[in-house]
């Protein structure tokens, strides 16, 4: 039989693309929040990340999130929860922690969140733990340990974990209970209208916190390289990455989408090659091999 571009395979190949494009966009919003940490203040980053994104979502988003008011009021106190997880608490953690901790750290806790997505579904919110879902999540993870390690697990002991970690770890739960919590929402409400309305709210509670991060005299040092961050943050990271995240947990559940955050290390190494000239070791295929098994694990496990 062929297949319809309505047909549920073609929605979840469509759902994998996206899922894998926000993973390839929050890569470089890692690596760039790191590469900025010492020019740009981490509430500064994180409010003006929001401002430019609310900006370019309202000309498309604003006109259905005020049309599906009734759609979405009845959930106020959810879409409140998931601005603050999502939006504030996230972003604004991860560039904190960024401050102290490397960013080999920080794609290593990134990993958590697939981990944790199961766990916290399985435990708190009643989901079914899927044996081909929990083995692809093992599996991606093995491949992230062996990306960081570097080919050599001896490495793992002599990560230097400070209270950076601390704060991106906190992150990591945020954005675990924030994909799950997404489930929740209505499957007609649509997901820019969404997406401008949790960046609203998450912009007005940055705001006092980049207020007083401003007060104490924390601010930009302006140049290009400053501005071109800005835009980066903003736009691909921001509107892109969320609004197809949010997509892909709609069409095939927290579990599977989440899976896809271990392809932001791979993605990492390649981007490292291509724009910084790192070279690509055997381990570096050998990780993105087993993290990309991993992934195909979790989208094979759909239908099962």
């Amino acid at each position: 039989m062929v297949e319809t571009m309505n047909s549920p395979r073609s929605s979840h190949t469509a759902a994998y693309c996206l899922l894998s494009l926000a993973a390839l966009f929050w890569a470089g919003n890692f690596v760039l929040g790191r590469a900025v940490h010492a020019s740009i203040p981490p509430l500064t980053l994180a409010f003006g990340r929001w401002l430019i994104a609310l900006l370019v979502l309202l000309p498309v988003g604003l006109k259905p999130m005020l049309a599906q008011r009734p759609l979405w009021q009845p959930h106020w106190r959810r879409i409140i929860l998931l601005a603050l997880l999502g939006i504030a608490s996230f972003n604004s953690l991860v560039y904190l922690g960024l401050q102290s901790t490397s960013a080999t750290n920080g794609v290593l806790l990134n990993s958590f969140i697939p981990i944790l997505i199961v766990l916290l579904g399985a435990v708190f919110f009643q989901l079914p733990l899927n044996r081909g879902q929990l083995a692809a999540v093992l599996l991606s993870f093995a491949g992230v340990l062996l990306l960081v390690a570097h080919g050599e697990p001896a490495r793992l002991l002599t990560l230097d974990i400070n209270h950076g970690d601390a704060l991106v770890f906190c992150a990591m739960l945020a954005w675990a209970v924030y994909t799950l919590l997404l489930r929740g929402l209505p499957a007609g409400l649509d997901r820019l209208g969404l997406l401008t309305l949790l960046v609203a709210i998450g912009l007005l509670a940055i705001l006092p916190l980049f207020l007083l991060e401003y007060a104490q005299g924390r601010r930009p040092l302006l140049s290009v390289t400053t501005l071109a961050s800005f835009a980066y943050v903003g736009t691909l990271p921001s509107v892109l990455a969320y609004h197809f995240y949010n997509q892909g947990v709609a069409r095939v559940g927290a579990a599977r989408a989440g899976s896809f955050i271990h392809l932001m290390p791979a993605f990492g190494a390649v981007l490292s090659m291509l724009l910084l000239g790192e070279a690509i070791h055997a381990y570096h295929l050998l990780g993105i091999a087993a993290i990309l098994g991993g992934v195909l694990l979790s989208a094979r496990s759909a239908g099962r």
